[in-house]
């Protein structure tokens, strides 16, 4: 009997060992063979493709660039084409805006099917740039001619695809889950963060996680720490990115280096979450972003900004005052480069310790509504029906 063969494609390998190793494992539980297609010459999450290793995945180089406008991408459309018909996929499901693209684009013109896409944030929103719409959004309209299932994990993305695009189906699932069993760093470990970075007893330690790059809006956020004037505040950055050095040296011009830690890409984020006092999460554009889930299961209190899947993930606001919304878990800013607003939301947390169980508890209980087990079952049910 032929092996049922099941093609993930992005365009950075990082990904699938980030975010969706629990979808291969749901493959390989429904009997597929896991293929995955990517540029293995560009990991991010890390700095290598060791993650990888002992998975059973079979993996395919295709070298994928970023940008929908290289003439490079005609040789990924021949090596993504060259894949599909050597390999006869049963089943491709596509993931990051030009691994998207592509698949879908040579899953049509060599009859491979079908086709999922996970559209983890259009480029296109509520508040986008024009030309995000200009360039983002035909392209997206049009391709979903070639999607059998779209799959959105926000509300704002998901209405917009059920009452604008053409995919077959159109299916919302709140994100790739959180495994909420990971969420258990010892008080030992936490401690241990804190007397690494030199922090004292009583000190705040303010955390912020994810890729160093623009729409992270990292340079808000050490505008924010320079207008804190705050004393024995840490602010630690996880993370790592085209913009480290730029940020780095952006610290030191603002004077504030010696308040802010980079520790570039850490496997023990979950400890590092345990370590935190509050979460800073200043993004200028997301789907529904894991790290904002990480540290609300974690109990931390959060300020973020006032953006499509942050908003998915923190709730309907219970009061807004000026710049800021207030909701059960934390504190919204309304303008994400309003480092001003930061800052006060942040003043304000500081001054009303009191507030903070109250926040990372009602952030815990929201968390769970995005917990893995209710992301399988909705996962597991679109690969049968697929």
């Amino acid at each position: 009997m032929p092996v049922k063969k099941a093609l993930l494609v992005t365009t950075v390998s990082g990904f699938v060992p980030q975010f969706e190793m629990n979808n291969v494992r749901l493959l390989q539980e429904l009997g597929y063979e896991v293929h995955y297609a990517s540029n293995y010459e560009t990991p991010s999450y890390g700095e290598d493709n060791h993650r990888l290793d002992g998975t059973g995945i079979v993996r395919h180089q295709i070298d994928f660039v970023r940008s929908p406008f290289r003439i490079a991408n005609l040789k990924v459309y021949r090596q993504l084409c060259g894949l599909m018909r050597r390999e006869r996929f049963d089943l491709v499901h596509c993931h990051t805006p030009m691994g998207s693209v592509m698949a879908r684009y040579a899953a049509h013109a060599t009859h491979t099917g079908p086709v999922i896409y996970t559209a983890h944030g259009f480029h296109f929103f509520q508040g986008a740039p024009l030309m995000n719409w200009l360039c983002y959004y035909p392209m997206e309209r049009f391709l979903s001619r070639y999607t059998d299932r779209l799959i959105c994990i926000n509300q704002e993305d998901y209405q917009r695809a059920k009452k604008s695009f053409h995919a077959r189906k159109v299916s919302h699932i709140p994100g790739e889950g959180i495994d909420l069993t990971r969420v258990s760093a010892s008080s030992e470990k936490a401690e241990g963060v804190r007397q690494a970075l030199g922090l004292p007893k009583d000190g705040i330690l303010i955390l912020s996680v994810g890729e160093l790059i623009e729409r992270k809006n990292y340079e808000t956020a050490l505008r924010t720490i320079a207008n804190l004037r705050v004393r024995d505040v840490r602010y630690v950055v996880c993370g790592h990115g085209r913009l480290d050095e730029y940020l780095k040296g952006l610290a030191t011009g603002l004077g504030v280096a010696d308040r802010i830690s980079f520790l570039g890409y850490r496997e023990d984020i979950m400890d590092i979450y345990a370590s935190a006092d509050l979460f800073l999460f200043p993004s200028t554009q997301e789907g529904l972003p894991m790290a904002l889930l990480e540290a609300m299961a974690s109990g931390l209190p959060i300020v973020c900004s006032d953006i499509r899947g942050n908003r998915d993930l923190m709730g309907e606001e219970e009061r807004t005052s000026g710049a800021l919304k207030y909701c059960a878990g934390g504190i919204m800013v309304r303008n994400s480069k309003d480092a001003d607003g930061f800052a006060k939301a942040i003043r304000e947390m500081l001054a009303h310790h009191e507030r903070w169980e109250r926040y990372g508890e009602a952030n815990r209980m929201r968390s769970r509504e995005f917990a893995l087990d209710r992301v399988e079952e909705k996962m597991r049910n679109i690969y049968r029906e697929c």
